[in-house]
C-alpha cells in the first residue's frame, strides 16, 4: 500500500516538520510531559521511565515501533547505554532521528507489518500508541515475538475509545487477543486516570503557550491540541466510560 494511503500519513509528515522547528511546541512538550519527546500522544516521562527496568544492563538492543523522530529512544539510550533501533513511515521523522542520534543506532523508514528484522535481535521492543497502525495486529505481534530474544519484553502503550473501539476491559481488547493467539504471557496497568490527568496538563500547557504558537504561525497546531484535550472538559467518570488506557508488558 502506498504510504500516502496509510492512517494519518500526511498529517504526521507535517507534524514532524513542525516539531523540528517549533520552539512553542518543544516548550509545550516539556511542560505537559516533563520531557520533549515530540509527543503527539500520551507518553509522558513517567510512562517512559517504566520501560527502563526491562532493559538489560549490558549490550541491550531496543526497537521502537513507530519511533517518530527518535527522541524517546534517545532518552532510553542515554539512561541505559543500549543500542537503539527504530522505524517509522514518516521520512521527515527518520531524517531527524538519524541526525539527532547517530551513535549505536539504526533508524529506517518502514511500515508496520512490512518492516523486517532478524529473529531474536532485541531485548525490548516498544510500541507507544503505534500498534493501532497494524493492519493485522495478531500477525504483527507474531513478528514482534520472532524479533525478541528469549525472555525479551514487548512494552505497549495501548488506548481504546479513539482509534480503537472501546471494549469491556483489557481482557477483551484487541491487543489481549493478539497476545494470547501468539502465546505470549502479559500483565498490564490500567492508566486511564493518569491519562485523564495528563490530558488536563496538555490542555493547560497548550493554553500557556498559545501566544507562542500564534507568533510562530502555528495556530493550527494549537487548535489541534485543544481538540485533542476537549474530552477532559467533562469529569473523569464521563471520560472513563469513553476511554481506557493500558500499559502492557508481554514476555516471550
Amino acid at each position: 500500500m502506498p504510504k500516502e494511503d496509510l492512517l494519518f500519513y500526511s498529517a504526521y509528515e507535517s507534524f514532524y516538520a513542525m516539531a523540528k522547528e517549533s520552539k512553542a511546541f518543544q516548550a509545550f512538550c516539556r511542560d505537559a510531559f516533563d520531557a520533549d519527546f515530540s509527543q503527539d500522544g500520551f507518553s509522558d516521562k513517567a510512562q517512559i521511565d517504566r520501560i527502563l527496568p526491562y532493559v538489560p544492563p549490558k549490550n541491550a538492543c531496543i526497537l521502537d515501533v513507530g519511533c517518530g523522530n527518535g527522541k524517546m529512544l534517545g532518552y532510553l539510550q542515554q539512561n541505559t547505554g543500549a543500542r537503539i533501533f527504530g522505524f517509522d513511515y514518516s521520512t521527515e521523522a527518520i531524517e531527524t532521528a538519524n541526525r539527532l542520534f547517530p551513535t549505536d543506532s539504526d533508524f529506517r523508514v518502514g511500515i508496520i507489518g512490512e518492516a523486517e528484522y532478524p529473529e531474536e535481535s532485541f531485548d525490548v521492543i516498544t510500541s507507544m500508541d503505534t500498534i493501532y497502525f497494524a493492519s493485522d495486529m495478531t500477525a504483527f505481534v507474531a513478528q514482534v515475538k520472532r524479533w525478541l530474544k528469549p525472555g525479551g519484553v514487548f512494552f505497549v502503550g495501548y488506548q481504546e475509545g479513539d482509534v480503537i473501539p472501546k471494549t469491556q476491559g483489557m481482557e477483551t481488547s484487541e491487543i489481549a487477543k493478539a497476545l494470547l493467539q501468539n502465546r505470549m504471557s502479559f500483565s498490564w496497568q490500567d492508566v486511564t486516570r493518569e491519562t485523564y490527568d495528563l490530558l488536563k496538563r496538555k490542555r493547560e500547557a497548550a493554553l500557556a503557550h498559545k501566544g507562542d504558537f500564534m507568533d510562530e504561525g502555528n495556530e493550527a497546531w494549537f487548535d489541534l491540541l485543544m481538540m485533542q484535550t476537549e474530552s477532559v472538559t467533562a469529569d473523569y467518570e464521563v471520560f472513563r466510560r469513553a476511554i481506557a488506557r493500558y500499559l502492557v508488558v508481554a514476555n516471550k
